[in-house]
């Protein structure tokens, strides 16, 4: 009987193995969210269930001959082998199991039969015109022909096609690359049955700024320890968030605006990305992303607009409307989301899994990226040519599309994240309360402290030093003896901490994260290194790889040029007597605790609305390339820009036509030239400004060289990222062919650029005075 009930099941084994290759929804190969969707031909569907149906009934036939067979042999055995009926009961239940699913496969084949019958009748009336179907000679679709010849050889690569009705003949590649994608004219005889009449538009909902956060926390959901640390900071900061929201609402006054159906994806947060952040949350690893992380979701919930939050590809997919396959088809409707923020990693998920779709609606991504992606890394052919592609870059976004931590490049939107603020009672609480002689050290990972003894020892002479250093069981050995080393602390603790330090000290890693605001919000003066030569991709490992060639002078650039003494002490830690002079100098110095404005709820907020409801990819158009320089038909439009009153640089002219569209306004230009080792960014800063990457475009004319003064002996037009710009010695003068390499950073010293600069509000640089 065993044995008998073990060949059952073996045979369903084989069975279900034998045929689960023609019926599998994946495959080695396929990603895990992948469904595979197979082709069958009418004669293989009803050879398959056929088969079906006759191993069924072999197997039942066989196991009825084995079960005589046995019950002969128990008869035999006598009365001293008697057993109850029920064991024999297993055996017959699954004979009978059989029999039932043999007798429903058996009618299935016949059902499947006859509708195969029925198609393939229905099919001849239009089998004709299907297999004479030619491809269209049309020149409003260069691509077409070529797409279908793709098409012939390549259909069965990806079952997206046949999702989409693909079946091998001439007729469905046309019908698919004219109505799926757009590489082909529609066909005649499809255009009076295919296209129904598109609904009325919905209503556009007005977002209205939010006074509870508890939906959000549900939104962002469950089952990881970087989600668990979100929603505690979104907790810990929710009454500032809350308070800052209803002064914008009220600073606002009733101004309209629509609510935007958003799409966030933390695309490093997948386990398709490997997820690294969210083992290392208990650990001492990176927080800063995290932060910011939450913080946008704060600000965007608050604001209004409606969210949906992923951190899985396969919720990814399920949002955009992903069609079964391998990610080579559009996808199965409009997209449903007015902007997606998201990371690199995330940006790599849609790009796979969008086909032509992510070229069509990549205008709606925001890219949060710490560091910054600069214009020539950014333009994949100009990348690849100049020596400027690496593994981030190349992505032909707008440059204000990715969104970074700190305002450090220009050509990029700056998003940042905000710090607790102090009322006026914990303010003067810090204050009376700071201990002079007490120093807290950045850095919670044990490497950072390797090799820097020597700076310790000094420090030890005038402080008390402690660290917050991760360990398990000992302590680290790179933690000097005489440190008091309190482990990794929770964020209240943290800050506990640091409101009772005079001093957070740096040693040069990690690179512009949010604890030295949080650090100087609390009363403590930040001391960090000054690096000579400047760190970059050019000389350090950290960078190199990164779309950026930035010069970073010290750990925390912001600190130290938009904040500086005496709540930031940038020194030589190379130079022992300047390092150990500035402690001493720190310990005799008060400071108030500080925090720049655009680090604070309601800055953060007052920007992400600015950039909602300005910031428009889709439908801005490009600049118009600049006429050939050897065609006199083909002449610019006049200069909107005068000459300032003083003559130093030029302003925009009071009778030129201002477009109320531009944002930002054209009454904050400025255009200064720079020096030759200078990059617009360091130009307009010195200046008091800060270079807008948007105003370009005004002054990519030859007409402004000659307002201010520059001889040009020939003009051309070019790809480059330091255009415009004159090179003087041989008076030559150079325009920008490309719109998207129009470029705030990166200097050559044969070049003077034409920097376009813009003023700022105080304390919130990425907005003008009247950007609000």
């Amino acid at each position: 009987r065993i044995f008998v009930l073990g060949i059952g099941f073996f045979t369903l084994c084989f069975l279900m193995t034998s045929l689960g290759g023609q019926f599998s929804a994946k495959r080695l190969g396929d990603s895990p969210f992948t469904i595979r969707t197979e082709v069958m031909g009418a004669l293989e569907s009803r050879g398959v269930l056929r088969r079906m149906s006759d191993m069924l009934e072999m197997l039942m036939k066989k196991m009825d001959i084995l079960a005589r067979l046995e019950n002969s042999t128990d008869f035999h055995k006598g009365d001293e082998a008697r057993f109850p009926l029920d064991r024999f009961q297993p055996a017959a239940g699954l004979m009978e199991r059989i029999q039932a699913i043999a007798q429903n496969v058996s009618d299935i084949a016949i059902k499947v039969d006859q509708i195969l019958r029925n198609s393939l009748l229905n099919g001849k009336v239009v089998e004709g015109r299907r297999d004479q179907c030619e491809v269209p000679r049309d020149p409003k679709y260069p691509d077409c022909a070529g797409k279908v010849e793709w098409m012939r050889a390549r259909w069965t690569s990806d079952p997206c096609y046949a999702f989409f009705g693909v079946d091998g003949t001439e007729c469905s590649f046309l019908i698919y690359l004219s109505e799926v994608e757009w590489f082909c004219p529609p066909l005649p005889w499809r255009n009076r049955t295919v296209a129904l009449p598109s609904p009325p538009p919905l209503p556009q909902v007005q977002a209205a700024f939010r006074g509870d956060l508890t939906r959000l926390l549900e939104l962002i959901g469950t089952g990881k320890e970087s989600l668990s640390f979100m929603k505690k900071r979104i907790r810990h900061l929710s009454q500032q968030w809350l308070r800052a929201a209803r002064r914008l609402e009220q600073k606002l006054k009733g101004r309209q605006r629509d609510q935007k159906h958003i799409l966030i994806h933390i695309g490093f947060l997948t386990e398709e990305s490997g997820d690294v952040f969210s083992p290392r949350v208990l650990k001492g690893g990176p927080l800063g992303e995290m932060v910011q992380w939450a913080d946008i979701l704060a600000a965007l919930f608050l604001l209004g607009h409606s969210l949906r939050v992923t951190v899985s590809l396969k919720e990814l997919q399920s949002h955009l409307g992903v069609p079964p396959g391998r990610g080579n088809c559009p996808l199965t409707n409009p997209l449903p989301f007015d902007l997606i923020y998201t990371d690199y990693h995330g940006l790599q998920q849609m790009k796979q899994h969008m086909g032509l779709s992510f070229k069509k609606y990549r205008c709606r991504v925001r890219v949060i990226d710490t560091f910054g992606t600069e214009p020539a890394y950014n333009h994949e052919e100009y990348a690849t040519l100049r020596g400027y592609r690496t593994n981030w870059g190349y992505w032909n976004l707008q440059p204000t599309q990715f969104m970074t931590m700190f305002p450090h490049t220009p050509d990029n939107s700056f998003m940042g994240f905000v710090s607790e603020e102090l009322n006026k009672t914990e303010r003067q609480f810090i204050k009376s309360n700071k201990v002079s002689s007490m120093a807290v050290v950045y850095g919670k990972e044990a490497s950072i402290w390797k090799g820097k003894e020597k700076f310790l020892a000094i420090l030890n002479k005038y402080m008390e030093i402690h660290g917050t250093v991760y360990y398990e069981t000992q302590r680290p050995p790179e933690v000097p003896a005489f440190v008091k080393n309190h482990g990794l602390l929770p964020q209240h603790e943290f800050q506990q901490l640091l409101r009772k330090a005079k001093l957070f000290i740096g040693f040069g890693f990690p690179y512009e994260g949010p604890a030295p605001l949080e650090a100087i919000a609390n009363g403590c003066v930040f001391l960090q290194a000054r690096f000579n030569p400047p760190h970059s991709s050019l000389n350090h490992e950290f960078f190199r790889g990164k779309p950026t060639s930035r010069e970073v002078s010290s750990q925390h650039p912001y600190a130290e040029d938009f904040i500086g003494k005496p709540h930031v002490w940038t020194v030589d830690y190379n130079n022992s007597e300047e390092f150990e002079a500035a402690i001493k100098t720190i310990m005799r110095t008060q400071v108030d605790p500080y925090l720049p404005y655009e680090y604070t709820c309601e800055g953060m907020l007052e920007r992400i609305h600015a950039y909602i409801q300005h910031q428009d990819f889709c439908t801005t158009s490009s600049p118009p390339l600049p006429p050939k320089a050897k065609s006199p038909a083909m002449q610019s439009p006049p200069s909107p820009l005068a000459l300032s009153p003083n003559a130093t640089h030029l302003v925009w002219s009071p009778s030129a036509i201002r477009d109320s569209r531009t944002w930002p306004p054209v009454d904050s230009l400025q255009v200064w030239v720079s020096e030759t080792r200078h990059a617009c960014t360091e130009t307009c800063r010195r200046h008091g400004l800060v270079c807008e990457p948007t105003f370009f475009r005004f002054l990519n004319k030859k007409e402004v060289f000659l307002q201010l003064s520059i001889t040009c002996d020939s003009t051309e037009y070019e790809m480059n990222h330091l255009y415009p710009a004159v090179a003087e010695n041989v008076h030559e003068c150079y325009l920008q062919k490309e719109p998207l390499l129009f470029s705030c950073a990166g200097y050559n010293t044969k070049y003077r650029r034409l920097c376009p600069c813009r003023d700022y509000r105080k304390g919130q640089v990425a907005l003008c005075r009247d950007c609000l």
